[in-house]
């Protein structure tokens, strides 16, 4: 049920990230600098150990930066909810809500996009690292 994996780095970074987002949504607005800050250079680094700015996991924190970007302006920042509740749950239960609609971009699906697709990514069991690697390859290729 609950995947704390506390001596893993990329949790690490994704706690911190979530307690720094919880002090913005409770009213101090620097945790939300911090949170991007945070972001950046958890970023910077997953580049430098995967030699690459296309795998899965640089995919995922990019689409999660540019939600806190777009979440930045003061009348955006009740979107802050959406990462901080998310991010809650990725540390918690290992459930990435971003990792699985990363997977649904065309470039990262095998299978044609469908209503039991939609189902399937969102409602499978969390799994120890890519959202990806929770569907078999026939599972994938079904439909």
């Amino acid at each position: 049920m609950f995947m704390i994996e506390y001596k893993d780095i990329g949790w690490r970074y994704w706690l911190v990230t979530a307690v720094l987002l919880t002090f913005g949504v409770l009213g101090e607005p620097i945790g939300f600098i911090l949170a991007i800050s945070l972001t950046v250079i958890q970023l910077i680094h997953f580049i430098i150990k995967d030699r690459s700015i296309t795998s899965f996991p640089i995919q995922v924190r990019v689409w999660y930066l540019m939600l806190l970007i777009i979440a930045l302006p003061e009348p955006m920042q009740l979107i802050f909810w959406i990462p901080c509740i998310g991010t809650w749950a990725q540390v918690i239960f290992g459930y990435c809500t971003m990792a699985r609609f990363v997977s649904l971009l065309p470039w990262n699906r095998a299978e044609l996009f469908s209503l039991k697709l939609l189902i399937k990514t969102f409602f499978s069991r969390p799994v120890k690292g890519s959202v990806q690697q929770g569907f078999s390859a026939s599972e994938k290729l079904q439909n």
